[in-house]
């Protein structure tokens, strides 16, 4: 990429979708994709704390990386023939498939659990609560425009994954589980 990065076409507060269509930077569709690319940042931290630990994971993660960025161009763009490019029930399946395996070394919950344990599974947790604010971004976006359903469902259990993926990790590494007390 040749060329400066800054345009100055957003010091106003607007910003241009893919259409060309130009918007203020707090829309609903903007919100949405960028609490998706806030997420794919958050991942990447993930990432480099989990190089060398669990190869399957990392793979997985990094797909859904590009997944996310995929989701993020598909919703910004607010044509309405727009479809989320490279997103199919295979991706959605994969996650199922990964949490699956991974569900297979965990005990059973005893109640709500709380986040933390190693920093690599507070970080699975933080990836988690931020997934959780995308679904509820991009759900705020499909009462006005259309959101093809496969996104919501991705959404919904990558979240459900980096849940998984986070006791998986803090059994793996004999880190207690700390349960919510609510008498505390």
């Amino acid at each position: 990429m040749k060329g400066k990065v800054y345009t100055r076409t957003g010091d106003a507060g607007m910003t241009s979708l893919v259409s060309g269509n130009r918007v203020s930077k707090d829309d609903v569709r903007v919100e949405a994709y960028g609490t998706v690319d806030e997420l794919n940042s958050n991942m990447g931290v993930l990432l480099h704390n989990t190089k060398l630990d669990y190869p399957d994971i990392v793979a997985l993660l990094r797909k859904a990386q590009n997944k996310l960025f995929n989701i993020g161009a598909y919703l910004a763009d607010d044509r309405e023939d727009a479809t989320p490019y490279g997103l199919t029930q295979e991706d959605v399946d994969a996650l199922e498939k990964m949490m699956d395996e991974m569900s297979k070394d965990l005990p059973p919950m005893r109640g709500f659990i709380l986040p933390g344990g190693t920093r690599l599974s507070a970080t699975a947790d933080r990836c988690r609560t931020i997934t959780r604010r995308a679904e509820r971004r991009v759900v705020t976006l499909a009462r006005t425009a259309h959101v093809e359903p496969l996104v919501l469902e991705y959404l919904n259990r990558l979240s459900d994954f980096f849940f998984v993926f986070a006791r998986f990790n803090n059994i793996q590494n004999q880190v207690e589980e700390i349960y919510w007390d609510k008498n505390a």
